[in-house]
């Protein structure tokens, strides 16, 4: 395996377990809330805006490691049939991830522009909540073009 392709490999995986470790924290971080709920402790009032970031988030830092490994949702009987489908959702995808990094740039150009800020329990830059769009989108696209040029 090339230094490159061993990089690429090393992100991809370095994000599912970013991924993972946002999930693991944000579960934990319920628990606790609902435990010291219950025990008459309090909350912890920012859990649940920061566990409705988390999944989308989550979501985004997997997605291309899901698509390196093939652990993405196919129809395998569908590509073993029509073997050139696997070609045209190659193209499908990478024209649509490209549009996305694209818009995605767009809309963090912008929101960084206006000044935008979100003001719920914690407090942040607008853009933030975008930045995984084009990045993420940005490796789905290297993916699907790997995919296309047969690596």
């Amino acid at each position: 395996m090339s230094e490159v392709t061993s990089f690429y490999a090393r992100t991809l995986q370095g994000l599912a377990a970013c991924a993972a470790v946002l999930l693991g924290a944000s579960a934990l971080a319920i628990t606790v809330d609902v435990v010291g709920r219950n025990l008459g402790l309090g909350t912890l009032p920012w859990i649940l805006e920061v566990s409705e970031y988390v999944l989308p988030l989550a979501t985004f830092l997997i997605a291309p490691w899901l698509l390196y490994r093939n652990g993405h949702v196919r129809l395998d009987i569908l590509l073993h049939s029509r073997p050139w489908l696997g070609h045209v959702t190659n193209v499908v995808g990478l024209a649509v991830c490209v549009v996305l990094v694209i818009y995605g740039v767009r809309t963090i150009l912008n929101s960084a522009a206006q000044g935008a800020m979100i003001f719920k329990s914690v407090v942040f830059p607008e853009w933030w909540l975008y930045l995984p769009v084009p990045l993420c989108f940005g490796l789905l696209t290297l993916e699907f073009g790997r995919r296309l040029a047969g690596r």
